[in-house]
C-alpha cells in the first residue's frame, strides 16, 4: 500500500533517546507516547541539536511559584457516560465530530483495553448511545475525522501504535476507516509495519487537489515524522521529514502565512522539541525548531493549533506534564502550559500560560461564549494521593491573554485527553475526558465522562 522514497531527512540523533526517562520505571516507557493525542531544569543537551533550517534560540522556563488556584467545582457536573468498564479503563484518546451528519456533535473514543475505537452518537440532545466503529485495532491512540476520500462524508484516520507499552518493533500502523455514507466503515490500511503511530492529519501539501497525510511515529529507540504523498487509489508515497524517536502530535496550519498547509510537531523523549516544517506548496518542506528545552526531562505531552489572540494567525498551545516513566511518578514543578504566539513569517514567541501538575491534553475552547479562547487542559500524572491534586483545570482568558487558573475537578484521577463541543444541543460547550490507568493509585476511576456546564 505505501512505498518510500528518500524525502527530506534530518539529521538522526538515535542511541541515547530513551536513556533519561528510564528512571526505575518498570515499563520504561513515557505514558505520552499514547496520545494520537505535546520548563526547568539545567541538564546540558546530550547531543547536538539538528541544524537544518532556521533554528530559534532553545528555552528553558524557570519554574514559577505557585500561586493558590481559583476552585470552581459547581461550573460542570460530571456524568459517566459510555458502557459500564470493569478494572482499570485505557482510554488513549477522544474527539468530538458530527460522524452521521445528523447535526448532533457525536463523540470518538480509543479504547486500549478493547484494542477498538468506539462512537458515542448523539442520539437525542445530550444522550448518547456507544457501539464500537471498528474492533481489533492494534493500539489504536488517535482518531481525526475528515472527509478523505471527499464524496460528502465523515471518514476516520486511526493511528495505531501495535503495543501501548516499550517496543522497537515496526508493529505501527495507519488505518483509514471509509465512510459508504450510511455509518458502514471499511477499513483500509495506509501504512503498516513501521515505528509505532501516535498521531496522523490530513492536508494537500502538494497542491494536486488530493488530501495527504502528516504521521508522528513516537517508536521507541528510532521514530520519524513523515508525509505521505496522496496517489490515488489509496496509494502513498512516504517522504521522512525527521528521523528522532518520541514523536507524540502532528499539527497542520498555514503556520507562515504564504497559503500552503505545514506542519507543526511536538518531539519528546529528552529532545523535548516542536518543529515546523513549512511547506513550499510543492511538497518540499524546510524545517526549523520552534521550542526546545534544556530540561531532557520536560515531560512533552500534547500540542494543539487555535488562533488564542484572534490575530488571524494559527497559534500552538503546549502542554508538560509527563511524570509516568520515574520510579516515583507524579507531578514535577516545570509542569504546565504553554502558548506559542504567530508572530507571522514562521516565527513564534513562547509564552508561559502557568504552571499545572500533569498537564495533558491542552484545547482552547470559547467556554462562555464570549468570543475569547480559554484553555482547558486535565492532568494524567500526579500526586494523587493527595485529595486537591486537580485533575481538570481551565486557565480563563481575559480578553488580553491574561489567564486565571481555575481548578473545576479533583476526580476523576489521571485523565490524559480531553474535547469540547455542544454535546446537548445547548448552543454552549461541554467537555469529555478519557482516562488512562497505567500506575496507582487506582481510586477516584472513570473510563469517559461527560462534563456539562450548569445554568449560569
Amino acid at each position: 500500500m505505501e512505498r518510500r522514497s528518500s524525502g527530506n531527512v534530518s539529521p538522526s540523533r538515535l542511541g541515547f533517546a530513551e536513556a533519561a526517562r528510564h528512571r526505575g520505571s518498570p515499563f520504561a516507557l513515557s505514558i505520552l507516547a499514547l496520545l494520537a493525542l505535546a520548563s526547568a531544569g539545567c541538564a546540558p543537551e546530550a547531543s547536538p541539536r539538528p541544524t537544518a533550517g532556521t533554528s530559534h534560540a532553545l528555552v528553558t522556563p524557570s519554574p514559577q511559584a505557585h500561586a493558590q488556584p481559583a476552585v470552581d467545582l459547581e461550573r460542570f457536573r460530571a456524568l459517566p457516560l459510555g458502557k459500564p468498564f470493569s478494572g482499570k479503563p485505557w482510554i488513549s484518546h477522544v474527539t468530538t465530530a458530527d460522524l452521521d451528519g445528523d447535526g448532533r456533535t457525536d463523540i470518538l473514543a480509543c479504547d486500549d483495553k478493547l484494542n477498538a475505537v468506539v462512537w458515542l452518537r448523539q442520539t437525542a440532545p445530550g444522550t448518547f448511545a456507544e457501539a464500537t466503529l471498528r474492533d481489533q485495532l492494534p493500539a489504536p491512540v488517535h482518531t481525526e475525522v475528515v472527509d478523505f476520500d471527499r464524496d460528502g462524508d465523515a471518514d476516520v484516520l486511526v493511528s495505531c501504535m501495535g503495543q501501548v507499552f516499550p517496543n522497537n518493533d515496526r508493529i505501527g500502523s495507519l488505518i483509514l476507516l471509509e465512510n459508504d455514507g450510511r455509518q458502514t466503515f471499511t477499513a483500509r490500511t495506509l501504512l503498516d509495519q513501521v515505528a509505532r503511530v501516535t498521531d496522523a492529519r490530513a492536508g494537500d501539501f502538494d497542491g494536486d487537489g488530493r488530501l495527504d497525510l502528516a504521521v508522528a511515529q513516537f517508536g521507541y529507540n528510532q521514530g520519524e515524522v513523515r508525509w505521505m504523498r496522496n496517489l490515488g487509489d489509496h496509494r502513498f508515497e512516504s517522504h521522512v521529514l525527521l528521523s528522532l524517536p518520541g514523536a507524540i502530535n502532528v499539527c497542520i496550519a498555514d503556520f507562515n502565512g504564504d497559503r500552503a498547509p505545514d506542519i507543526a510537531a511536538l518531539i519528546s523523549q529528552n529532545y523535548e522539541e516542536i518543529y515546523l516544517f513549512e511547506n513550499s506548496g510543492f511538497g518540499t518542506f524546510t524545517q526549523k525548531i520552534l521550542f526546545g528545552s534544556t530540561n531532557e526531562d520536560y515531560g512533552s505531552s500534547g500540542i494543539s493549533v487555535c488562533d488564542l489572540n484572534r490575530d488571524g494567525r494559527p497559534d500552538i498551545l503546549y502542554s508538560n506534564g509527563d511524570g509516568f516513566a520515574y520510579a516515583d511518578p507524579g507531578k514535577r514543578p516545570w509542569h504546565g502550559v504553554q502558548w506559542l504566539e504567530n508572530r507571522g513569517q514562521g516565527f513564534f514567541k513562547y509564552h508561559r500560560i502557568g504552571d499545572m501538575d500533569g498537564a495533558y491534553s491542552p484545547i482552547a475552547v470559547d467556554l462562555e461564549n464570549r468570543g475569547v479562547l480559554d484553555i482547558i487542559c486535565v492532568s494524567g500524572f500526579n500526586d494523587w494521593k493527595n485529595p486537591q491534586a486537580a485533575s481538570l483545570v481551565l486557565f480563563r482568558n481575559d480578553g488580553q491573554q491574561r489567564f486565571t487558573r481555575t481548578v473545576l475537578a479533583y476526580q476523576p484521577i489521571q485523565m490524559i485527553s480531553v474535547a469540547a463541543g455542544d454535546l446537548d444541543g445547548s448552543g454552549r460547550p461541554s467537555l469529555v475526558t478519557g482516562s488512562f490507568y497505567a500506575y496507582p493509585p487506582f481510586d477516584n476511576m472513570a473510563r469517559l465522562t461527560l462534563w456539562k456546564p450548569r445554568a449560569p
